[in-house]
């Protein structure tokens, strides 16, 4: 076994916690139940490693096994990387029939021929989920394995989430490559982008249940309240809190909010005065750039009318997010009025 591999193998191990190694090596299903039965997995990660890579160079493992299992390793904790949502179109409205085998001879072809030292692995799942990981290389250099790429593409759909790379200069190439194998037309970056995987694929295939769009006040219906049997309690805020009980329900519903972390807006106004005072010598506008981050964005902007923090309801820009599926916008006046537009980060 190339010592090359051997350290990436053992580097891969050392990233696992400890308690997960043996089940994730079992998953991978390149060692034996017999191999893994030798392996002492209450030693210290560094032992467990070094035994590993022995019983790998036993198998005579190369870089797709090594690759198979950094496959593994990134789909268990995949929220470990920032992913970008890509949306691919059809010049039609034609639908094909997709061939697994069909695509990756496609992908590996096209991004072959533009680049000839790069590693391709695939991996399906069972949500029909295609994983895909490059390692990239130059055309002087060996792919790099510690500087890699992911995509995972959705068979019958057309999004791709891409995960954040060092090697931003080959997104493009990757882009063309799944635009070919899927067979659509192009292909173009949405301004969704967030750690939580699934939570992405909540929001592009609307699997969140939200019922939105903006909040449009509804009287409440009439009731008839008994009187309190204690007249020293007075529920005098009763009906308002109602009231922000049913706007937060119909702007985000019951159910649990997608995970985002952050949502970024961009301000790009003119100032306004008299031209009499001539206080503005030039006429450019004004810019600033607010980010909310919290750890379950949503959610925090859902607790927010109810905890008083907020009138309600919220600014249809703080809540049109699942919808508009994005978490980046600009807003710049257009005949008179604010209005969103795309913003490239």
């Amino acid at each position: 076994m190339d010592e090359t591999v051997a350290e990436y193998i053992r580097r891969i191990v050392l990233r696992i916690p400890r308690d997960e190694i043996r089940t994730m090596l079992q998953e991978w299903g390149f060692l034996s139940e017999a191999q893994l039965q030798t392996i002492n997995f209450h030693q210290i990660k560094d032992n467990i490693s070094q035994e590993v890579v022995q019983l790998c160079e036993e198998n005579c493992a190369d870089i797709k096994q090594a690759a198979v299992l950094d496959i593994i390793y990134n789909h268990t904790y995949q929220n470990k990387k920032m992913w970008s949502v890509y949306q691919m179109n059809k010049a039609g409205e034609e639908t094909e029939v997709f061939d697994l085998t069909d695509f990756k001879k496609k992908f590996k072809r096209r991004l072959q021929s533009a680049l000839r030292n790069v590693t391709i692995n695939f991996r399906e799942y069972e949500d029909n989920a295609i994983w895909i990981r490059i390692a990239w290389g130059t055309p002087y250099t060996k792919p790099n394995q510690y500087k890699t790429s992911y995509a995972v593409y959705h068979s019958q759909t057309p999004y791709v989430f891409i995960s954040a790379s060092m090697l931003k200069s080959n997104v493009p190439l990757l882009c063309q490559a799944l635009v070919v194998a899927s067979n659509y037309h192009d292909i173009r970056e949405m301004e969704l982008r967030g750690h939580s995987l699934n939570s992405l694929k909540d929001i592009v295939f609307q699997r969140y249940s939200q019922n939105f769009q903006t909040y449009k006040p509804r009287p409440l219906p009439e009731r008839t309240v008994e009187p309190e049997k204690d007249i020293r309690i007075i529920h005098e805020n009763r009906n308002e809190r109602e009231r922000i009980q049913r706007v937060n329900w119909e702007v985000f519903g019951d159910g649990p909010q997608p995970k985002l972390e952050f949502v970024q807006y961009k301000l790009e106004t003119m100032f306004k005065s008299d031209p009499e005072m001539n206080i503005l010598d030039k006429k450019e506008p004004f810019r600033c750039l607010v980010k909310f981050s919290s750890p379950h964005l949503l959610e925090s902007l859902k607790s927010l009318t109810p905890a008083g923090m907020a009138d309600a309801p919220l600014s249809p820009l703080l809540t049109c997010i699942p919808q508009k599926a994005r978490n980046y916008f600009k807003i710049k006046e257009k005949k008179g009025l604010l209005s969103e537009s795309l913003v490239s980060p």
